[in-house]
């Protein structure tokens, strides 16, 4: 996902801040493997904890020394495909995807110059067919910070947690200019069947990129077979076996 947001920013990367839950579920592996990630893009890697789960604007919140400059927020069960050009004009950019049921998601209300006016959660009537995917650009986010303060200082919360949304709000209500970016692809990982779908889609996508080698070179067969597309790292032998997704 990084990467991909990275190729629709066209700018480098300065610093990924991370937010992380309990360390028990995301220890020094993957503190580790975020580091590396976050360097092989000429970023400086931020390592930031949420010890309790209050919300998608709390946890913003728990970065608040990165939250500075033009930045992008995403979140981490949201993996896109997408090729568009930011609006300079806009103050932020909310990333959409059309959806056929919008009824089952956060939409975005736009007005006749094609700004985001309103964010309607569910709605039980018609607004639009942007569904919100979770990834938010801010020519400046230390604007949504100071908005998200409020709201931490207020203790205005929703369903027992401080929401982004709520930061957005009083952002448009000064005046803040919101587009949309609509993008291409918009998977989820939310339970075990549609992740399996997802890593199955992305594993696709890269092999038609050719930007990755997926299986390695050196890889040996004994008696196996590889339905790809699928990653199979270095050195790896397999005997009597398949590697891959079949559905039947």
């Amino acid at each position: 996902m990084v990467k991909d947001i990275a190729k629709v920013l066209k700018q480098p990367i300065e610093e990924i801040a991370f937010v992380l839950g309990d360390p028990a579920w995301f220890g020094d592996d993957v503190v580790e493997s975020l580091k590396s990630l976050a360097e092989n893009l000429g970023a400086k890697a931020s390592i930031y904890r949420q010890d309790k789960p209050l919300g998608t604007g709390h946890a913003i919140m728990c970065a608040e020394p990165s939250l500075s400059g033009p930045a992008v927020i995403a979140y981490a069960d949201t993996l896109i495909r997408a090729e568009f050009d930011l609006d300079p004009a806009a103050d932020s950019v909310i990333w959409t995807k059309q959806v056929k049921n919008p009824e089952a998601y956060g939409v975005v209300k736009l007005n006749d110059n094609q700004e985001i006016v309103e964010l309607v959660e569910k709605p039980e009537s018609f607004v639009s067919d942007q569904a919100v995917i979770g990834i938010y650009y801010f020519k400046d986010v230390a604007v949504l910070k100071g908005k998200l303060q409020e709201i931490l200082d207020e203790n205005i919360m929703n369903g027992g947690e401080y929401q982004i949304n709520d930061g957005i709000k009083r952002m448009m209500a000064d005046g803040k200019v919101f587009k949309t970016g609509t993008v291409d692809e918009w998977m989820d990982c939310g339970n075990k069947a549609i992740t399996i779908e997802t890593n199955q889609r992305m594993l696709g996508f890269l092999k038609a990129d050719g930007e990755e080698q997926l299986v390695a070179t050196s890889t040996k067969l004994e008696n196996s077979n590889i339905i790809e597309p699928c990653f199979i790292g270095e050195n790896v032998v397999l005997k009597d076996a398949t590697v891959g997704l079949l559905f039947l």
